[in-house]
Parts: C-alpha cells; sequence; structure tokens
C-alpha cells in the first residue's frame, strides 16, 4: 500500500496517537493516505471509531509483534 505521510506514535498511550493522527491528516490534502504506527492496545478500537467519526477511510488495520498499523485516507 502506497502512503504519503507516516507518523509513529509508538511508546504514546490514548488519547495522543489518535490526537496526532488528526493532526497529520488536517495537513493532507483529500484522498491521501496517512500511515500510523502504534503500540497502545486501545489504538485497534480507538482508530476504528475514529474513522466512523470523521468520515476518513481505515483502509489498513494490522497487528504486528510488536506494533499495530494503520492507514487513513482522508475525506
Amino acid at each position: 500500500m502506497q502512503f504519503d505521510k507516516e507518523i509513529d506514535t509508538s511508546g504514546l498511550n490514548c488519547p495522543l496517537p489518535i490526537l496526532k493522527a488528526k493532526k497529520a491528516l488536517n495537513e493532507m490534502a483529500s484522498g491521501q493516505v496517512l500511515k500510523v504506527i502504534a503500540t497502545d492496545p486501545g489504538s485497534w478500537r480507538d482508530f476504528e471509531a475514529f474513522a466512523r467519526q470523521t468520515g476518513n477511510a481505515l483502509v489498513l488495520q494490522e497487528k504486528t509483534e510488536t506494533c499495530f498499523i494503520f492507514g487513513l485516507q482522508r475525506r
């Protein structure tokens, strides 16, 4: 998957990964995709809710051994 911007929120707990993603998305153009790397287990449901509430598309949601990876496409 092609990403236009990437942020690493490893080590940060809720709500910081969401806040940083929101800030990054606001700086992006419609249709661009943001990659977010997170380690907070709560981020899985947080990013699902964030996408629903903001209208941005959650195009990637992946769990690795060490982190969670999300792809958000700006509306």
